[in-house]
């Protein structure tokens, strides 16, 4: 697995959560959101077990809406869950960037201070 698989993979369930957050989507169209903020190596093979996964743990829930065109699409929203658990995931991405960004960018161990880190 690439470096980048490896990073995404442990991002891409709060990225999925905060689009569905923003508005209800079907797999496909969150397939093309992802790609449209720059992830374009997510699958959309990968997306349908992901959101499973979720549905089955309760963060999200699908709703069957008509389509203008073709078949009824499967509709995402966030459950309760779901909003508890994106917040969970930006306070965890931000305690974890700040300090990373600052350690690829040569910062000193004295700016943890300036993180709230000690």
């Amino acid at each position: 697995m690439s470096l980048r698989s490896q990073l995404l993979k442990g991002v891409l369930e709060g990225c999925i959560l905060a689009i569905i957050k923003q508005e209800s989507v079907y797999g496909y169209e969150l397939s093309v959101k992802l790609q449209q903020f720059g992830l374009n190596d997510v699958s959309e093979g990968s997306i349908y077990p992901l959101l499973l996964r979720l549905q089955k743990a309760g963060l999200i829930a699908g709703e069957m809406r008509d389509s203008p065109s073709g078949p009824k699409r499967k509709y995402y929203h966030l459950t309760e869950k779901g909003e508890e658990a994106l917040q969970d995931f930006i306070t965890e991405w931000e305690s974890i960037r700040n300090p990373v960004e600052n350690i690829l960018r040569g910062g000193t161990s004295n700016e943890r201070e300036r993180f709230g880190q000690t």
